[in-house]
């Protein structure tokens, strides 16, 4: 149990070195980040193959390219309609 909390503090403390480019005004937006979500399984898989593909659009605009990035992500999970199967 040891090693494994020493193993993630490591990995953590690694994480905290990583830079990121800064948010570029008029960059990849919202609607982006919903369209970069929903194809990112594809471009995962594409990303394999080629060296010029991407799941993440860089640089984006920041927080609302990261949340359309996630609400375009749930597509494949099913989103609001697996919870709302799950309720009834």
């Amino acid at each position: 149990m040891r090693n494994v909390i020493l193993l993630l503090a490591s990995l953590v403390l690694l994480t905290a070195c990583a830079t990121a480019p800064p948010a570029v005004e008029g960059a990849r937006g919202f609607f982006w980040g919903l369209l970069d979500g929903a194809i990112a399984p594809i471009a995962f898989v594409v990303s394999w193959f080629s060296d010029t593909v991407g799941i993440y659009g860089v640089p984006n605009s920041g927080g609302w390219y990261d949340f359309g990035f996630l609400l375009g992500l749930t597509c494949w999970a099913g989103g609001s309609h697996a919870a709302k199967r799950k309720r009834h």
